[in-house]
């Protein structure tokens, strides 16, 4: 009797030993959960509430939702990108051109119907140039922008960020279970 138990106990050990480090190994170099901090995404992702898994292994394109370290703080950011190596970048009358051709940006489309008509735009106006002195986005390095143009802090502040920083890319959502009633 003690002999089978001590078998079916270190069984289970077993198994939970491998299941833990599965989990570890797909953390570390597969994927990672985050959560969502500042309003700078807003209001596509929320402050504080939504939880985001990030791909580590994913390759980043424009538009992609990318978490990376702050090349101007401790904390870690989420944003968009914009442009990536060998992109020229210009925004003029609320327009975003990327290489001289017009790109909607179709995630702003309800923040932008919020603004008062004929008002303030949503994203001043700037050529890459005259954020960061070069012509194109250079080799290993991204220009992000957060989604909350107005408060965000992205690369018109603190300029490019190296490819090295990347956290992961955004490939889903969990939004917290208060928000869909299942918790009070």
């Amino acid at each position: 009797m003690d002999n089978k138990f001590i078998s079916e106990l270190l069984s289970w050990l077993k198994a939970l030993l491998i299941a833990v480090v599965i989990v570890l190994v797909c953390r570390h170099f597969l994927f990672t959960p985050s959560i969502v901090k500042g309003e700078s995404m807003m209001p596509n992702l929320q402050d504080g509430g939504d939880r985001i898994i990030l791909s580590k292994i994913s390759e980043i394109e424009r538009f992609d939702e990318i978490a990376f370290e702050a090349p101007d703080s401790e904390d870690n950011y989420v944003k968009r990108v914009i442009g990536i190596p060998g992109d020229s970048i210009e925004m003029k009358n609320d327009h975003l051109f990327i290489n001289g051709k017009e790109y909607k940006e179709d995630y702003l489309t309800a923040y932008k119907e919020t603004l008062p008509e004929g008002g303030e735009s949503l994203t001043n106006d700037f050529t890459l140039y005259n954020l960061t002195g070069e012509e194109t986005v250079p080799d290993g390095k991204f220009f992000v922008l957060g989604d909350n143009r107005r408060v965000s802090k992205d690369s018109r502040s603190f300029g490019f960020i190296d490819e090295e920083s990347i956290i992961g890319d955004v490939k889903m959502r969990i939004w917290p279970l208060d928000s869909i009633g299942w918790i009070n």
